[in-house]
C-alpha cells in the first residue's frame, strides 16, 4: 500500500465523528501517526483510534475544548510530547446555531463564534508555532458561505471568518513552505444536516446525492500531501457540484 504521509504526524481537531473522523482515518491509511481531538465524546474518540490501529496505523486520543485557549495549548502539548513535531493540523472543529438573526442572542453568538472562529483563529495561533517548515494546515469551513440561505447567519458568519484566517496565514507562513488552505464541504452525512433537507440537498448535487464524509476526507488527505505543495489561500470546494 502506497503511504505518502509515512513519518507524519496530524492533528485533527472535532474528529471523533463525521467529517473529523473520516480525515484522521484518511490520514492515517495513508501512513500519519494520528491525534483524535475530542470534547466529550472519550468513547466515540477511542472508537476511531482503535479503527485506526486496525489498519495498522498510529493513533491516540486528546480531550480538549477548542473554544479554550488553555485547551488549545495544552492538545498540543500533548500532541507533541506523546507523537514528536508536527506535521498536519486540521481545524475541523464546528458547531451550528440555526435561527433567523433577529432571533440570535449573545450566547448563541458566543457559543458559535467561540467555537469556529476563536477556536480556529487559536489553532491556528499554536499551528503556526509549531508546525514543521513544509508542513499542511487545513480549516474546514463550509460550501455555504458562497450560497443565501436563511437562519444561518450565525454559522456562515464565523466560517466566513475562517476563510479569511486561511488566506492571511497563507501569507504569513508562505516563507516556511507551509500551506493553509479551507477545505467547503457542500450538503454531507452528519449530525449537522437535518433528515427533512436531505431530498432537497440530494437534488441540488448534480450526482443526485449528498456527500459522504469520505467524500470530503479524500479532499483533506490531498492537501495534506505533496502533491498539494503548490496549493495555498486556496478555498477548495467539495461540495459534489452544489453551487
Amino acid at each position: 500500500m502506497h503511504r505518502p504521509l509515512e513519518g507524519k504526524t496530524a492533528l485533527v481537531t472535532g474528529s471523533s465523528r463525521g467529517i473529523g473522523r473520516a480525515i484522521a482515518e484518511g490520514l492515517a491509511a495513508k501512513g500519519a501517526a494520528v491525534v483524535v481531538n475530542y470534547v466529550g465524546n472519550e468513547k466515540a474518540a477511542r472508537e476511531v483510534v482503535a479503527a485506526i490501529e486496525g489498519i495498522g496505523g498510529k493513533a491516540i486520543a486528546i480531550q480538549a475544548d477548542v473554544s479554550s485557549i488553555p485547551d488549545i495549548r495544552k492538545l498540543f502539548d500533548e500532541t507533541e510530547r506523546q507523537m514528536g513535531p508536527i506535521d498536519v493540523v486540521v481545524a475541523n472543529v464546528g458547531v451550528a446555531v440555526i435561527k433567523p438573526l433577529v432571533e440570535a442572542t449573545e450566547a448563541d453568538f458566543d457559543h458559535v463564534f467561540g467555537t469556529n472562529a476563536k477556536g480556529t483563529f487559536f489553532t491556528f495561533q499554536e499551528a503556526a508555532r509549531r508546525v514543521r517548515d513544509g508542513g499542511r494546515i487545513i480549516a474546514v469551513s463550509t460550501g455555504g458561505t458562497r450560497m443565501f440561505f436563511t437562519h444561518t447567519a450565525l454559522y456562515l458568519g464565523s466560517k466566513g471568518a475562517v476563510e479569511q484566517f486561511v488566506r492571511v496565514l497563507a501569507r504569513e507562513l508562505g516563507p516556511r513552505s507551509v500551506t493553509v488552505n479551507a477545505l467547503s464541504p457542500g450538503f454531507t452525512d452528519t449530525d449537522l444536516l437535518p433528515e427533512r433537507d436531505r431530498a432537497v440537498a440530494a437534488g441540488m448535487s448534480p450526482f443526485g446525492r449528498i456527500g459522504a464524509p469520505r467524500d470530503v476526507a479524500d479532499v483533506a488527505v490531498f492537501l495534506a500531501s505533496d502533491e498539494a505543495r503548490w496549493l495555498t489561500g486556496e478555498n477548495i470546494q467539495a461540495g459534489g457540484g452544489v453551487a
